[in-house]
């Protein structure tokens, strides 16, 4: 692999396969270290957009770390390597980022890497990353794309790809124009005759494999260099030697024929750029685990099975959506008669849906009546799958424990953020409302609760917060257990000043924000 990779690299392509597009948020814990290098770096073959949304950190891109916090937005080229890392031990950040091949979605100039317009001129200069620190305002709007984009992917109802499309150049363009106002960090920058060489080979080796006379001299005499120095430059950068890049690059390119087309062996191994039908299964049986055959009926077996999975996932998230209780008690039945694991029916069908309805009420596309019988539905769901997820060992994705702090009895907002955050499959202790400090602290040492969710309506209630960050330091679990705060009256800056970690301005903002805390 040319760079270290976060987590399966084969699972993210896989996924990345079925839409050419991936969204997902993530929880940052690596801790910055002063020897961090290229290994300990991620880089994929697809634009990255990545948007911190919780906490703050370092954004470490090819050899240079940048301080990084909520608001900061990076749009990453293919191939760059870069990865995220928290400042100190113990600390949380989150990040949305949005994969995708500009050439799957655009076309012409937009799609092309080499002119001013690729990607609505996001990148200037041929940069290989672009920076750009948003507003609140603003923040809202490109979360507002994002989250459209989500639903778009999940539901694919008709004119899908068309929706995405849309919202990705309307994303593109609102970057754009920050990007070019933004004061800039020193985004860094490699020596141009190392990077821009290293970086044509790659690109070289994914749009011309099926070419079996490329070389590493013609890119070499190209940019006037030697191939030995060329050889060297991308050994000491990716960490492999050409050779083997491109012989992966060619075997990735048989697993896609194998899997997308009808084409006989001899065929791909031809297409692929290989010459050596021997040397070729010797290799693709090292690198699956399988003959070409093999790999071919597996993959076509799974297919097969994943479309009559996906049908059902999908009936049982379309329904939690309209609410419809019984239908989806009957579909999570069937799904467990057709064997699919109770883990997969809640995520990807449950929690799925229930997703939608919190970005949904987030964008202010639903209310609060269909929020409820969402969650109804939900739970009738659930009810059936409980036994069954406990056998598997599947457990819930974080604990938190929520209420409404002493003196105040208002729990509309909290009961709104208790469905939310159970809709993202985390486990809720209610501990109701006029809550005073201590109780929330000892519940949540007693319980095992990551995180500790306070809200309030009422301005003199406020100060219990401050108390409940205190109770937790004097009772030395400050450093272990996170702190969120949120209410009409509360703010950014009032959870700064108590010393909280987190502040959300609506339900579904803080279900997102739990999770990405109790996974740190």
């Amino acid at each position: 692999m040319p760079f270290a990779q976060v987590g399966s690299e084969a699972s993210f392509y896989e996924k990345f396969a079925h839409t050419k597009l991936l969204t997902d948020t993530v929880a940052i814990t690596r801790e910055y270290q002063s020897d961090v290098d290229f290994s300990d770096l991620e880089s994929r073959e697809v634009l990255e957009i990545g948007l911190v949304t919780v906490g703050s950190g370092i954004h470490t891109i090819l050899n240079q770390p940048i301080p990084c916090r909520v608001g900061d937005i990076y749009i990453i080229n293919a191939n760059v390597p870069h990865g995220y890392f928290v400042s100190e031990q113990g600390e949380t950040m989150a990040v949305r980022r949005l994969f995708f091949d500009p050439k799957n979605w655009f076309e012409g100039d937009i799609s092309s890497p080499n002119c001013s317009e690729f990607c609505h001129g996001v990148f200037s200069d041929n940069a290989l990353t672009a920076y750009a620190m948003l507003t609140s305002r603003i923040q809202g709007e490109v979360e507002s794309r994002l989250n459209a984009i989500g639903i778009e992917l999940v539901e694919r109802k008709s004119g899908w790809q068309d929706a995405i499309r849309a919202q990705l150049c309307l994303l593109l363009i609102t970057l754009g124009r920050y990007v070019n106002r933004a004061i800039k960090n020193e985004i860094p920058t490699l020596d141009e005759t190392e990077w821009t060489p290293v970086s044509a080979a790659m690109l070289a080796a994914r749009e011309s494999y099926s070419n079996p006379d490329l070389t590493l001299e013609s890119i070499a005499e190209a940019f006037y260099i030697s191939k030995s120095h060329l050889s060297r430059l991308f050994k000491r950068l990716t960490g492999e030697s050409y050779s083997d890049y491109l012989k992966r690059i060619r075997l990735e390119g048989a697993c896609r024929m194998l899997t997308e087309t009808e084409l006989n062996v001899d065929d791909i191994i031809v297409k692929c750029g290989l010459r050596d039908a021997s040397s070729f299964y010797r290799a693709f049986s090292l690198h699956t685990g399988m003959t070409p055959n093999q790999y071919r009926t597996n993959n076509n077996n799974k297919n097969k099975q994943g479309e009559k999975t996906m049908s059902i996932l999908t009936e049982i998230s379309e329904n939690l959506q309209k609410g419809k209780a019984k239908a989806v008690k009957e579909l999570v039945q069937q799904a467990i008669d057709a064997g699919i694991p109770a883990g997969e029916i809640l995520t990807e069908g449950l929690l799925a849906g229930m997703s939608i309805v919190g970005e949904k009420f987030k964008n202010n596309e639903v209310y609060v009546p269909e929020v409820l019988v969402a969650a109804r539905a939900m739970n009738m769901g659930t009810q059936i799958l409980k036994p069954l997820l406990a056998e598997s060992g599947v457990t819930a994705s974080g604990k938190v424990c929520i209420g409404t702090v002493q003196g105040d009895l208002h729990d509309i907002g909290k009961n709104l953020v208790k469905m939310m955050m159970e809709g993202k499959g985390l486990e809720v202790v209610d501990l109701g409302t006029d809550v005073p400090a201590e109780t929330f602290v000892s519940t949540a040492i007693e319980q095992g609760c990551q995180v500790i969710c306070c809200s309030a309506l009422l301005t003199t209630t406020m100060s219990v917060m401050a108390d409940v960050v205190k109770k937790a330091e004097e009772l030395g679990v400050r450093d272990k257990i996170k702190i969120m705060v949120g209410g009409a009256p509360i703010s950014e800056e009032f959870c700064r000043q108590i010393g909280a970690d987190c502040y959300t301005s609506d339900a579904a903002s803080a279900a997102d924000a739990a999770v990405a805390l109790c996974k740190g």
